[in-house]
């Protein structure tokens, strides 16, 4: 598996495989949530400043992408604010490509650029809905932030804070 930064010719793909990778996820969401991710998606697609995005390779097929977002960069979240730490956002895994490490490896990816930057910690944000990516982050030692947590929607849908010093 090769991890490596996205180029610029590949935005539509890249915008493909989020949709690809999170659309399993449709039926557990109102149409207003799902809406809302799709923004969310759809707005990472135009690689906003201070956003970096890498994807995982193998066999000349990409196969994950993670978005991250240097400190002092506007956050991935509806929250709309400058994070003090860089942020790992949008993480996608293609659903046949599940349970076999890229998704991880996008994660250390991460963190190593972070550790490079000198950085001391590192955050994401997930929805409640995203049980086994919430499971890798806890094995990989982030800790939930529930004073961080919000709810971009006037219902019961939340998105979760992850914090990890590195």
């Amino acid at each position: 598996m090769l991890i490596r930064e996205a180029k610029k010719n590949e935005v539509h793909l890249l915008k493909e495989q989020r949709f690809a990778a999170y659309q399993s996820f449709q039926k557990e969401l109102s149409s207003k949530q799902w809406e809302r991710l799709e923004s969310n998606l759809a707005f990472a697609s135009n690689s906003p400043s201070g956003m970096e995005v890498f994807v995982a390779e193998i066999g000349w097929e990409i196969v994950g992408s993670v978005a991250l977002l240097s400190s002092g960069s506007t956050i991935c979240t509806e929250k709309q604010k400058l994070s003090e730490y860089p942020e790992i956002c949008l993480l996608a895994v293609t659903p046949e490509f599940r349970s076999r490490g890229v998704g991880k490896a996008l994660i250390e990816h991460c963190i190593d650029m972070s550790k490079i930057r000198k950085q001391q910690s590192i955050r994401l944000y997930t929805g409640c809905f995203m049980k086994n990516a919430i499971d890798l982050y806890e094995k990989m030692g982030f800790t939930h932030v529930a004073s961080l947590d919000f709810k971009p929607l006037d219902d019961d849908f939340t998105v979760s804070a992850f914090h990890l010093d590195i």
